[in-house]
């Protein structure tokens, strides 16, 4: 046990790979990489930088002197002219070439872009794979009749399998955003201290082409084809509230299936899985909690409230920049990726393993069925020669005589026997019961199953890299 405080996200919910992403490792190799391309870019259009300071510069690209660049830090409290410094001590030659022109939010600014778009990358994958095990459920349970609901009240029939496709259909409009977040995804280049690239214009003789040239050959050495096209110091903190009100939808995608799978299983119709020796809870031992599902739900609203962070820290930046976003950044933006990894670790997890119990289901069904197939009934006997409004008059007081029953005395629905009793109707028991076939009363589900998971979700799937199976640790 350690005794000091340890974020959950790293000691029980967040992914290795994601938690990877937004190390100090990664933040500061990142900054030697960009050091890197910045001193290419600048020896290609003709500064005074040799060959041989680039190779010093790659050679330790990846072995950062974290002691050295710690004390200088408490030394200059700076840690963007502490690890130049100790970058410096490993390469003499290239010393005074490193993070020349450039100011802190070079470094800084296009690595959070560069981690952002990585760890997008690696949510999009889970989203894709969530999406492949929701699909192969909805085809396997197309055609299973299940009550709908309108108000939690029942409504008409669905099936098991186009609920699913609501599931889906959110979680697509999900991939959609992230695909155009992607899309526009853009480095802050090289813009100097308030954005006028004027230290590089003093660099490069007045020579603007060369200005431009340089950031277009950063941002292909650092994987993009596109940099902001102005800027104050910083790229506009816009783009984290649009990447965080993105992460926000799929934790609203997510709590939503997550609440359906709780209602779902209070019901005794689908169970998230649960494993042979897991305890539901510590008094009730028979109890088969939704854990995850309600765990989903949790670490949902955390990303859903997150999401104001930057939005508010967009707003309030003044002109071309303010150190008030920074303590705030360095926490919302890791923590709301860390959250919706571990949401989708979640939700790949349940999705794959959901468990249907279609004997509770058909009971559920058959329970309301009398109810929704008054209509059926009504339309058989005007056939036969009834009154229709009367025969409506006749079905509404039959109905409420019988929920009477259900609810009042916690009798089974007896609304057929009614009818059937009912002159009027002149239908026996076994006609009014032929009517009642769930798979009557499902309407397209099963083909709108079909339709979408071949229109829409099968092309995303072929297209897509998937994401490997995260066990969960609890």
């Amino acid at each position: 046990m350690k005794n000091t405080y340890e974020s959950p996200f790293n000691s029980r919910y967040a992914s290795r790979e994601m938690q990877e992403l937004f190390s100090s490792d990664m933040k500061f190799k990142t900054w030697r990489r960009l050091w890197i391309a910045l001193a290419e870019a600048e020896k290609e259009l003709g500064l005074n930088i040799t060959d041989e300071q680039i190779e010093e510069l790659k050679k330790y690209k990846d072995q950062i002197n974290y002691e050295v660049a710690e004390k200088k830090e408490k030394e200059v409290r700076h840690d963007v002219m502490a690890h130049v410094h100790a970058y410096g001590e490993q390469c003499p030659a290239a010393k005074g070439i490193i993070h020349l022109g450039a100011t802190s939010c070079y470094v800084g600014d296009n690595t959070d872009i560069i981690i952002m778009t990585e760890a997008l990358k690696l949510v999009r994958k889970k989203l894709v794979t969530t999406v492949g095990k929701l699909a192969d459920f909805a085809m396997k349970y197309k055609g299973l009749p299940t009550l709908g609901f309108t108000h939690y009240q029942p409504a008409q029939l669905v099936t098991v399998g186009k609920r699913a496709c609501l599931w889906i259909q959110d979680l697509i409009m999900d991939i959609e955003e992230l695909d155009f977040i992607l899309s526009n995804m853009k480095l802050l280049g090289s813009k100097g201290t308030t954005g006028t690239q004027a230290s590089f214009l003093s660099l490069f003789d007045g020579n603007h082409e060369k200005v431009k040239k340089l950031e277009s050959l950063i941002a292909e050495k650092m994987g993009f084809n596109k940099v902001f096209p102005v800027s104050g110091q910083t790229y506009s903190r816009k783009l984290d509230s649009r990447v965080l009100n993105a992460l926000s939808g799929i934790a609203q995608s997510a709590y939503k299936f997550s609440n359906d799978i709780r209602l779902l299983q209070s019901m005794k119709e689908i169970e998230e899985p649960f494993e042979e020796k897991q305890i539901g809870s510590s008094a009730m031992a028979y109890k088969r909690n939704p854990m995850r599902s309600e765990r989903i739900s949790s670490l949902a609203r955390y990303v859903i409230v997150d999401a104001l962070n930057p939005a508010i820290t967009a707003s309030t930046q003044w002109f071309e920049r303010t150190l008030d976003d920074s303590a705030n950044k360095r926490i919302s933006i890791p923590e709301a990726f860390l959250a919706v990894d571990a949401i989708l670790n979640i939700y790949m997890n349940v999705a794959g393993g959901l468990v249907v119990y279609p004997k509770v289901i058909e009971k559920h069904v058959l329970e309301e069925l009398p109810f929704m197939a008054t209509e059926n009934i009504l339309m058989e006997a005007v056939k036969r020669g009834g009154d229709r409004q009367e025969l409506h008059e006749r079905i509404r007081v039959h109905s409420m005589e019988a929920a009477k029953k259900v609810k009042i005395e916690g009798k089974k629905n007896d609304l057929l026997e009614r009818i059937a009793e009912d002159k009027l109707f002149g239908m026996s028991l076994e006609e009014l019961e032929s009517v009642l076939e769930p798979s009557n009363y499902i309407g397209r589900s099963a083909q709108q199953v079909e339709e979408f998971i071949e229109e829409y979700v099968k092309p995303i799937l072929e297209g897509s890299a998937l994401a490997e199976e995260v066990e969960l640790n609890v």
